[in-house]
């Protein structure tokens, strides 16, 4: 990268700055320490001011979801009426010193907007008859004070931002300067409700207007109008595991350089396609070869990967709108099963199997847990791991020692989507269409676990797909993933062939 920014205004233009919109342009432009510079001329100053072509963009179409998020702040209108309604997108996040992290909006506010900004704040004002919407957003960089070239969130230092009149014709509502929104909100008056943990300027502005309670069931509303996912949503999710499916068959192309090298070329490569086809990947990368599939979220992925063991990935894509995947597969490295690990993967597959099949409209949402939980006790029963009957091993839980986790969640612009839920309306509510949930039942026979034989120590599989509930049963949104483990096998060999 180039060296930082030399000369910063002292006043930063992120929302959370309450300072007021005046501060940025009386603040004299102070210098870096260590910076190569020692000020700006008044000359330079001027120069830098004028001969910019007009960049302004006047074709621009809405977004594709626009009308999309206009029937969700719709909904979200009717729940509150007569309150503000106070949504921000969040702040750049410092990663080192002057570095920050790659920057993603707060899910509440991308939903209801689809504006992806730091900075950004969706206010709702009540009206008569509803509420009247508002984006604040940064405005272009100003080339008066110089911000455009002399600050580190300039144009010529990280790109250029949309205008405001440009922002209203992408996002369909009407948009203002955020910079101002701070003392705004400071002079509200009525009840309001802000979601918290985003905007630290925008909350201490609302300091003494909003409680905890409220603000709560805000989220917790937002999250749950998100289980039933729309149209959109659902093209935005198969999008997503298209490219998923892609890097899968990526992975097993160059199985034999990530034996050469470790688990992080598997991620690197799974990284590329998400780079390349999406915004990013929706979580950090699973890449677990031999012992490491045992940890259920293995995201060193430093360790070796060698032939004969397995490797259990779990990866997803997130599109550019911020929908992700969460598939697994848990693949022999050198393309073949060996006989136990074949028959604890066929073990996992049944169970995956009867999850799927319990997902149905009307169903509870519990359902495909259980019958999936079911299907591994009988087996570990059946094996001698466990003493029977299957009832009591249930009962007490006992099958958790090798599966450990819950057989699946909701999916969406959340890898655990809709996580505010109240429980009655997620983990003891009811299967609707348009739910979009994650089967993955596993097994993990730890390497130092003595209470199994030898040979299963160290071996742990997951299968993992996202299911779409329809209206007269489920779709397996990764069903172009073999799942069977011959299929599997096949699979990897006509990758393999076909690389060669």
């Amino acid at each position: 990268m180039t060296v930082a920014d030399e000369l910063t205004p002292a006043v930063s233009d992120s929302a959370a700055d309450a300072a007021g919109p005046e501060a940025e342009s009386e603040e004299p432009i102070k210098q870096r320490k260590n910076g190569l510079y020692p000020g700006v001329s008044d000359e330079l100053a001027e120069n830098m001011k004028s001969g910019w072509a007009d960049t302004e963009l006047r074709d621009l179409e809405p977004i594709a979801q626009a009308a999309e998020t206009a029937a969700r702040r719709a909904a979200l209108s009717a729940r509150f009426p007569g309150e503000r309604l106070v949504i921000p997108a969040g702040n750049l996040k410092t990663r080192s010193n002057d570095t920050e992290y790659a920057f993603r909006a707060s899910v509440e506010y991308a939903y209801l907007t689809g504006n992806q900004t730091e900075d950004g704040v969706l206010v709702l004002e009540p009206t008569a008859d509803g509420h009247k919407a508002t984006i604040y957003l940064l405005p272009r960089s100003d080339r008066e004070n110089g911000e455009f070239w002399l600050s580190g969130q300039g144009e010529l230092w990280v790109g250029r931002r949309h205008s405001l009149t440009e922002a209203e014709k992408l996002y369909g509502i009407p948009a203002s300067d955020v910079r101002e929104l701070a003392d705004l909100l400071r002079e509200a008056t009525g009840p309001v409700r802000v979601v918290r943990g985003y905007d630290a300027g925008i909350e201490a502005a609302l300091t003494d207007k909003v409680t905890a309670e409220r603000d709560a069931e805000l989220r917790v509303f937002l999250s749950e109008a998100r289980l039933v996912k729309d149209e959109f949503e659902i093209g935005e999710l198969q999008k997503a595991v298209d490219s998923t499916v892609r890097g899968f068959e990526d992975v097993v192309r160059v199985l034999d350089r990530a034996e050469a090298t470790s688990e992080r070329y598997i991620e690197g490569t799974f990284f590329l396609r998400a780079r390349v086809e999406g915004n990013d990947v929706g979580y950090g990368t699973i890449a677990a070869a031999g012992p490491h599939a045992c940890t259920l979220h293995w995201v060193r992925n430093d360790g070796p990967v060698r032939s004969g063991d397995l490797l259990l990935l779990d990866a997803g894509v997130e599109t550019h709108t911020y929908y992700t995947a969460d598939v697994t597969r848990t693949l022999p490295v050198n393309g073949r099963f060996s006989e136990i690990q074949k028959k604890i993967y066929d073990a996992v597959y049944d169970a995956q199997e009867a999850g799927i099949e319990a997902v149905q409209p009307g169903g509870k949402y519990r359902d495909f847990h259980d019958a999936a939980q079911r299907v591994l006790t009988e087996r570990l029963v059946a094996w001698g791991l466990v003493e029977g009957p299957v009832e009591r091993v249930l009962e007490l839980g006992l099958q958790r020692r090798w599966t450990l986790h819950g057989t699946g969640h909701m999916l969406g612009m959340d890898v655990h989507d809709c996580a505010a839920a109240r429980v009655e309306s997620y983990v003891d509510g009811t299967l609707e269409p348009g739910m979009v949930l994650t089967v993955e039942p596993g097994l993990y026979f730890q390497a130092d676990d003595l209470t199994v034989p030898e040979e299963y120590r160290g071996i742990g599989v997951r299968i993992e797909d996202d299911i779409l509930v329809t209206e007269d049963g489920n779709r397996n949104l990764s069903a172009d993933l073999p799942r069977q483990s011959d299929e599997v096998e096949s699979w990897m060999a006509s990758l393999k062939g076909a690389e060669s």
